[in-house]
């Protein structure tokens, strides 16, 4: 992997573990999450003009993957509902690169070294391993399990949909542009039937934090999207989720979330892939 390509997916990771813990902390996770989307789709249409539109063989694939990121964050909403940031977010990450290898090798012909292929799974189970309990008080609760691996399945999904969208619009850029507009839309369509026009009211104070969480948001998954289209999918999205290292760093330190000794192997094993990612 070229070395600003990786430096840049590093940078994404840091960018996408700030929003996840500032979606955490809340009140209202799903409020959050909405603000998130409509202030991402505010942004994208204002920079839409100054990049070049996608191509239409990339139209499929955008709504496609706007209708998965809808269910990612629903999904995603309802595991931090019922468990921690330091255990629901490994795990949402972590498997979430394995699938897409494994997907990515069998279905898109994408071949890779055995460093490479052992790089992905040192990160992904050094992830995974961080969730077991994750140095929290209490087991992860089964409801935060099944919804934590519910949002590695859509992850997984718009991961290896906007890695072969991107590479047929022509233009990362207008790619996700574009995707961030009709998630934005698909979101806050969802928000007016379940919970009526007076949400948008009570979203209105909060602008400022949700404009911070939506930019974040956009800049981390634009630069993972170019960066489907200058390297092999599953090496982009197993370096993205060394994120868990910036979560797990932000859960002990202001979230005050206990840390444990398995936080150390975990730590090891996501170090040697990023290491193996960069022989």
């Amino acid at each position: 992997m070229d070395p600003v390509v990786f430096a840049a997916v590093l940078a994404a990771a840091s960018m996408h573990a700030a929003w996840n813990a500032m979606v955490k902390v809340g009140l209202d996770r799903f409020s959050s999450i909405v603000l998130l989307a409509l202030s991402s789709a505010f942004i994208s249409l204002a920079l839409l003009p100054f990049f070049a539109f996608p191509g239409s063989a990339s139209w499929p694939w955008i709504v496609a993957s706007a209708l998965i990121h809808v269910g990612y964050k629903l999904a995603l909403v309802r595991a931090y509902e019922h468990g921690d940031l330091s255990q629901v977010y490994p795990l949402a990450r972590g498997t979430a690169p394995l699938i897409v290898a494994v997907v990515g090798a069998v279905f898109l012909g994408e071949t890779t070294t055995t460093a490479k292929l052992l790089a992905v799974a040192f990160i992904g189970l050094g992830v995974c391993l961080m969730s077991l309990r994750g140095g929290a008080v209490r087991p992860m609760p089964p409801k935060a399990f099944f919804y934590a691996l519910v949002t590695a399945a859509f992850t997984a999904s718009y991961t290896l949909v906007d890695g072969i969208g991107a590479r047929l619009s022509g233009s990362a850029s207008g790619y996700i542009l574009a995707m961030g507009i009709l998630d934005g839309i698909l979101v806050g369509a969802y928000a007016l039937s379940t919970r009526g026009p007076g949400i948008f009211a009570r979203l209105a104070p909060a602008w400022r934090s949700g404009f911070t969480v939506g930019a974040l948001s956009l800049a981390s998954y634009w630069i993972v999207v170019w960066a489907f289209t200058r390297a092999p999918i599953a090496l982009v999205a197993a370096l993205r989720e060394t994120s868990v290292l910036f979560a797990v760093l932000i859960a002990v330190v202001f979230l005050k979330e206990r840390a444990g000794p398995s936080r150390i192997a975990a730590a090891a094993l996501i170090t040697c892939g990023v290491v193996l990612m960069r022989v």
